[in-house]
């Protein structure tokens, strides 16, 4: 019998495991096959890490004023420029991340919550769809952002209530997209077959027409919370949305405009923060929907 060599035993030490080498396999076809959803993954990490541990990038405060520093152009010193009052716009852009990440994650549960759970019920009760749909279609004949400045203008500047104006112009779109299903799920072989056996309504809306729900819903998700993001942005460039004191992206612009000849800069970076935030949203929906296979 022969006796491996030194060599051949330390390449037998150094190579993969077989388990390690089919790990990589994986993940290089995963990546192969879904390079929209790793892109937008990828940058949406970087945007909630920054978010998340905004203090760590090299942030101060940001509502430090220092006059004397007043519309500095980008440097060294100042890596996105001064506002009109000294602030720097790097920090506030950061913790501007926050804002807009709460409010997006906040519209889109909430509204999948409530939209889900009324569009279960109405797509399944054929005398409340008559009626409910009616509402449903009135709320989603006044554009959303009307809708949401009409609400902020009966309540106080908050991030809570802009997310309950944001919430309610969505919750009809997911009810739309539920009941659709809902309609051609009740008639299912294994609907009339739970109906059958005596399995109670709710049981059959939770068992089994729910389940076949949640690709559609988590891929609806992704574009509710760029939409709620973009909108937020508008409330708050309008003077309608977040308290001015709150560092976020729509009050850094909205700022900004009237310096924008002299400092463009106030407007630009929250503006391509706000876009590639948004892209990244998009490009993980999009990814998801092809991995899913959601038609």
């Amino acid at each position: 019998m022969a006796v491996p060599s030194s060599a051949s035993t330390a390449e037998l030490i150094l190579a993969p495991a077989p388990a390690e080498r089919g790990a990589l396999v994986q993940a290089r076809r995963f990546l192969v096959r879904n390079p929209t959803l790793v892109a937008g993954l990828m940058a949406l990490v970087v945007v909630v890490a920054g978010g998340v541990f905004a203090p760590v990038w090299w942030t101060g405060d940001p509502q430090a004023m220092r006059p004397v520093e007043r519309l500095r152009a980008p440097s060294a010193e100042w890596w996105f420029g001064s506002d009109q009052y000294g602030r720097d716009i790097y920090t506030r852009t950061i913790y501007g991340t926050r804002v807009s990440l709460v409010v997006g994650a906040a519209v889109s549960v909430t509204s999948l919550l409530i939209g889900t759970a009324l569009g279960l019920v109405i797509g399944f009760y054929r005398r409340l769809d008559a009626v409910m749909m009616r509402v449903m279609d009135g709320l989603m004949a006044i554009p959303a952002i009307l809708l949401a400045l009409a609400l902020m203008a009966l309540m106080r500047g908050s991030v809570r209530n802009v997310i309950v104006a944001l919430v309610i112009p969505e919750i009809p779109r997911v009810v739309r997209l539920v009941r659709a299903s809902v309609l051609s799920l009740r008639e299912a072989v294994m609907v009339e077959g739970a109906r059958a056996l005596g399995v109670g309504t709710p049981r059959i809306l939770v068992r089994y027409i729910l389940p076949a729900l949640v690709a559609p819903l988590i891929v609806h998700g992704t574009y509710i919370c760029a939409s709620a993001m973009l909108v937020e942005a508008y409330l708050s460039f309008l003077g309608a949305g977040t308290p001015p004191h709150i560092p976020s992206w729509g009050n850094i612009m909205a700022e900004g405009r009237a310096y924008l000849q002299l400092a463009f800069w106030i407007i630009l970076f929250p503006g391509l923060f706000l876009a590639a935030t948004v892209l990244a949203i998009n490009l993980v929906g999009d990814g998801l929907r092809d991995l899913l296979k959601v038609r």
